[in-house]
């Protein structure tokens, strides 16, 4: 029996530009690492007397700056309050530097690539 299930991201096919230049590939998708920490916001689902968290996402976009956009544009309607986003890198970024990298966040971090999404992989709340 045949899978009809997409195997990845389709890339779009390349636009020709208007001004009569070699249309320019679309680059790939990649998995970025953000930690980004979060205030209070009404509604945001943190622990009622929790200061704010920290939140481990897998986010992707094709660099790390649409990442950080998508991630807090997502987090954003979430209800949540980004105050500040730290970029690791990715997958093989962190392991150039030396990081280890469990199956469950390699898991995570293929599903945030094959959905095209942010996948938030841990909350971590801060108390006073």
């Amino acid at each position: 029996m045949a899978d009809d299930r997409d195997s990845g991201p389709a890339e779009k096919p390349a636009r020709p530009r208007k001004d009569g230049a070699p249309a320019k590939a679309p680059r790939p998708q990649q998995v970025f690492t953000l930690l980004v920490e979060v205030g209070r916001a009404a509604g945001d689902g943190l622990p009622a007397d929790s200061t704010g968290a920290a939140l481990m996402c897998y986010a992707s976009g094709v660099d790390e700056p649409e990442a950080v956009r998508e991630t807090v544009a997502v987090l954003k309607t979430a209800e949540m309050s980004p105050l500040e986003v730290t970029g690791w890198g990715t997958v093989e970024e962190r392991e150039e530097r030396g990081e280890e990298i469990d199956e469950a966040d390699r898991a995570l971090m293929a599903r945030a690539l094959a959905e095209n999404a942010v996948i938030v992989a841990q909350v971590q709340p801060f108390y006073d």
